[in-house]
C-alpha cells in the first residue's frame, strides 16, 4: 500500500470536486488537520471511515486504496445513488417464480455480532452493574479530593486517593494508561458523619440489589448503605454492616427500595473517627447474569445471534485475557489509546468487567459460537496460546486445570479465533506492515495451533490491498483458513428536509460497495481463503438515534450476503454490534429492537439453515426442512410502492409487512399482519419497507 499516492489521489479528487480540506473535513466529522494528515502521506483514513471518505470523493473504496482510478463496475457511484427510485418508478411488478431448492444452505453464520467494550456497548448497555467508576480511575474532584462520579459526604472529612488496590498482575508488560488507586477518608471526629455517594442511580421498587464494598479501617466501623432521593431526604431502604481490620475485606448486603426512582442516590456514611479506605464498590440487580443485565442478554437471545466475536474489534489492541483471572474487583481500569471515543461514559475508562468465562456463558445462554480476537502484540504467542488452552485444554493441561479449579470442568471448545484487528490501519501496535504482520500472525497461529490443532483461524489486514494479500494473506494460508474483512457503509447526515431522499439513497448505495469490496478480495486471494465479514454496519450509528433507513440498509446488506455467501466465499459475518450500538436500544429500565434488530431477528428466523433457492438484494427464497418456502422481499425505494406478484408459490400462509411512515431517526418499523390482503398472490408493497411470506409445505 502506497500511503503517499493515496494521499496524492485523496487531494486531487478533493480538489477536482471542487472541495477545501476543511469543507470535506466537515462532511466527514473529522478535522481538516486530519484531511491534511492523509494528503501529505502522514497517515490513513480510519478503516471504518474508508467507505466514507469514498463516498464523498465519489470513488470506490478499492480505487481510494489503490490511489488511482479503475474501470470498476460499480453501481454505487454516488451519481447512480438514486438507482432505487428510478428501477421503481418504472412500476414494473417483482415477478417471483418457484425454483427448486439447491444444495446451498443460508448459514448460521452469517447471521453474527460482535461485543466489544466500545462506546455505550457494555457500560450503559449490557453490564448490569449500576455505579460509575466504581473503581475510583482517574483524577480526584477539583478542591474535594473524592473520585470523580462520587460526592463527599461530611464537613469535615478529608479525602484523597490513596494507595492500588485494583492492579494487574506482575509481568503483563501493559502499556496502556492505569489509574489504579482506593479512596482515602479521614473522619477526624467522632460522632460526625463521613462517607460517600453517586447520582443517578435508576432503582425499581421491590427489585432486590446487590451492593458490595471492599474496605479497609483502622478501628470498628459501623457503615450504614441506603438508596434515598437525591436530596438524601427520603430513604428507600437502608441497611448497615460492621467493618474491621487492616487487610482489604469484601462485605456484600441486600438493598430492596420500598419506592421506584430513575435519578436516586446511592449512600455510604459511618460516624466513627478515623481512617477508612476503599477499593471498590459494586451495585448489581440480584437477578444479573455474570454481571449482565437479564433483560439485554433476553433480547440478544431474541435476535438469533449464531456467532459472537469479543474482545473485538479495537479493544482487542489493549485486552489481556489473563486479566480476568482477577476477582473482578480486582481487574484495574484502563484508559484505551482512544480514550473518549472508546468509553464516553466512562470518562474513557474500562473497567474489565467481562472475562472469558463471563463471555462464554453468555455465548451459551443466547445460541451463540463464540469467535475470540487475540492480541498479538502485546501478548506472546506463549500466552496466546495458553488462552486457548484456558478454552480448549482438558483438565491435564495446566490451563485447563486452571479453568476447571476455576468451576468449569468441560473444555469450552472454542473453534474460531481471529489473529488481531485491522492491522495496517495502526489499531494494534507492532509491525503495521504485510510482511511484518504475517510474521506476527505466523508466530501465534503455530503456538495456537499446538495447544488446539482443529482451529478455525482469521487472519487480519486492511482489505482488499493486492500487496497485503501477496505478501500476508497467501503466506498464511496454510494456518489461517479465513480473512478478516470490514465495511461501513456511508451513514446519513439529516439536516434539512429538502436532503432526506439524497441521504437515504446514498446510504443504501453503500450496500453494492460491500458487494465491489468483496468481489475484489476475491480476485485476489487463493481460491480455499474464505472471507470473514466480521464487521459490517452503517457508520457512526451509535452517535444518533436508530432509523428505518438504517433497518433497510440491514435488509439489503443480509440479503447481498446470503447471495454471496458462495460466490465470494464468505464464511461468516458478523453484524457491528447488537448492543446500543445497532440492534438494541438499552434503556436504565427497557431494551428494545431497533429497526436493524426487528430486521436481522426476523430475517434469521425466516432463512437461517434453510436451503436456497435463489437470492438477490430485491428478494430471497429459500425452504426449511418441513418444506415450507420463506420468502423476503425489500422495497428499498424512497417513495414509490413496489407491485409483488408471487402468485406461482400457491396459496400464501403467512404474510408479515415491515413498513413506516418516516425513514428520520428516530424511528422503526411498525410490523403488521398482511395475509388477508395477500391473499390473491399479489402485494402492493409501501416505499421503505420489508414483506416476510411464509408457504406451507407442497409436495
Amino acid at each position: 500500500m502506497n500511503v503517499s499516492q493515496i494521499g496524492r489521489f485523496i487531494s486531487w479528487r478533493r480538489a477536482d470536486l471542487g472541495l477545501t480540506q476543511a469543507q470535506l473535513a466537515q462532511r466527514l466529522d473529522v478535522t481538516d488537520k486530519a484531511v491534511s494528515k492523509w494528503e501529505r502521506g502522514k497517515s490513513l483514513p480510519d478503516v471504518a471511515l474508508l467507505s466514507r471518505v469514498a463516498a464523498e470523493l465519489r470513488v470506490s473504496v478499492v480505487e481510494l486504496l489503490s490511489g488511482e482510478s479503475m474501470n470498476v463496475a460499480r453501481s454505487s457511484n454516488l451519481d447512480e445513488a438514486d438507482g432505487w427510485e428510478r428501477e421503481a418508478a418504472q412500476a414494473t411488478p417483482l415477478t417471483l417464480q418457484r425454483k427448486a431448492p439447491e444444495d446451498l444452505l443460508v448459514s448460521p453464520y452469517l447471521f453474527g455480532s460482535n461485543l466489544e467494550h466500545t462506546r455505550s456497548c457494555l457500560y450503559t448497555g449490557l453490564s448490569a452493574q449500576m455505579v460509575r467508576n466504581r473503581k475510583f480511575a482517574g483524577k480526584p474532584t477539583a478542591c474535594e479530593g473524592c473520585a470523580m462520579e462520587w460526592f463527599p459526604l461530611g464537613k469535615r472529612a478529608v479525602f484523597a486517593l490513596d494507595e492500588p488496590y485494583t492492579r494487574h498482575g506482575e509481568g503483563y508488560h501493559m502499556k496502556r494508561t492505569t489509574e489504579c488507586n482506593s479512596v482515602s477518608i479521614f473522619n477526624p471526629f467522632q460522632g460526625e458523619t463521613a462517607g460517600m455517594g453517586q447520582h443517578g442511580i435508576a432503582i425499581s421498587q421491590g427489585q432486590p440489589y446487590l451492593f458490595g464494598m471492599v474496605v479497609k479501617t483502622q478501628n470498628p466501623v459501623e457503615f450504614a448503605v441506603s438508596l434515598t432521593d437525591r436530596a438524601g431526604k427520603e430513604v428507600y431502604c437502608r441497611t448497615t454492616f460492621t467493618g474491621e481490620g487492616a487487610d482489604w475485606t469484601r462485605f456484600e448486603v441486600e438493598l430492596t427500595p420500598q419506592a421506584a426512582d430513575p435519578d436516586a442516590d446511592l449512600r455510604i456514611c459511618w460516624e466513627e473517627a478515623g481512617h477508612v479506605c476503599v477499593g471498590a464498590i459494586s451495585l448489581l440487580p440480584k437477578d444479573h447474569f455474570h454481571g449482565m443485565r437479564r433483560d439485554v442478554v433476553e433480547a440478544m437471545k431474541e435476535l438469533g445471534i449464531k456467532v459472537l466475536r469479543w474482545p473485538g474489534g479495537n479493544f482487542a489492541g489493549e485486552f489481556n485475557w489473563m486479566d480476568g483471572l482477577l476477582p473482578v474487583d480486582m481487574r484495574a481500569p484502563f484508559q484505551s489509546y482512544l480514550g473518549l471515543e472508546t468509553q464516553p461514559h466512562t470518562m474513557g475508562y474500562d473497567y474489565s468487567e467481562i472475562n472469558t468465562d463471563d463471555f462464554i456463558a453468555l455465548c451459551r445462554e443466547i445460541g451463540a459460537e463464540p469467535f475470540i480476537t487475540i492480541n498479538p502484540c502485546w501478548n506472546t504467542p506463549e500466552e496466546n496460546a495458553a488462552w486457548v488452552e484456558y478454552c480448549n485444554g482438558d483438565a491435564s493441561t495446566p490451563y485447563g486445570k486452571l479453568r476447571a479449579q476455576r468451576g468449569h470442568q468441560e473444555p469450552y471448545n472454542v473453534q474460531l479465533w481471529s489473529l488481531g484487528n485491522e492491522f495496517g490501519y495502526g489499531h494494534m501496535e507492532g509491525d503495521n506492515t504485510p510482511s511484518g504482520y504475517c510474521q506476527i500472525a505466523l508466530e501465534n497461529g503455530k503456538k495456537m495451533l499446538e495447544a488446539s490443532p482443529n482451529l478455525s483461524l482469521c487472519s487480519s489486514g486492511p482489505y482488499p490491498n493486492k500487496e497485503w494479500a501477496e505478501l500476508s494473506a497467501k503466506p498464511l494460508a496454510g494456518i489461517s483458513q479465513m480473512i478478516s474483512q470490514h465495511y461501513y457503509g456511508y451513514a446519513p447526515h439529516y439536516t434539512s428536509l429538502a436532503t432526506v431522499e439524497e441521504e437515504y439513497n446514498r446510504c443504501l448505495a453503500s450496500v453494492s460497495r460491500m458487494r465491489d469490496l468483496l468481489h475484489q478480495s476475491r480476485q485476489w486471494l487463493e481460491p480455499s481463503t474464505r472471507i470473514s465479514m466480521d464487521e459490517w454496519n452503517v457508520w457512526y450509528a451509535w452517535y444518533r438515534p436508530s432509523s428505518v433507513t438504517d433497518g433497510i440498509y440491514a435488509a439489503l446488506a443480509l440479503h447481498m450476503l446470503m447471495e454471496e455467501a458462495e460466490k465470494s466465499g464468505i464464511a461468516l459475518a458478523c453484524h457491528f454490534q447488537a448492543v446500543n450500538e445497532g440492534m438494541l436500544c438499552v434503556k436504565p429500565d427497557h431494551v428494545s429492537l431497533t429497526a436493524q434488530g426487528q430486521v436481522f431477528s426476523r430475517m434469521n428466523r425466516w432463512h437461517m439453515g434453510n436451503r436456497l433457492c435463489s437470492a438477490s438484494q430485491e428478494a430471497v427464497v429459500s425452504v426449511d426442512r418441513e418444506g415450507r418456502m420463506a420468502v423476503t422481499v425489500v422495497n428499498a425505494a424512497f417513495r414509490c410502492e413496489k407491485p409483488v406478484d408471487f402468485s406461482s408459490f400457491g396459496p400464501c400462509g403467512e404474510a408479515v409487512l415491515f413498513s413506516s411512515d418516516t425513514v428520520l431517526p428516530p424511528s422503526e418499523f411498525t410490523v403488521t399482519d398482511v395475509l388477508e390482503q395477500a391473499a390473491g398472490g399479489t402485494f402492493q408493497m409501501p416505499p421503505h419497507s420489508v414483506l416476510f411470506l411464509r408457504f406451507p409445505s407442497v409436495n
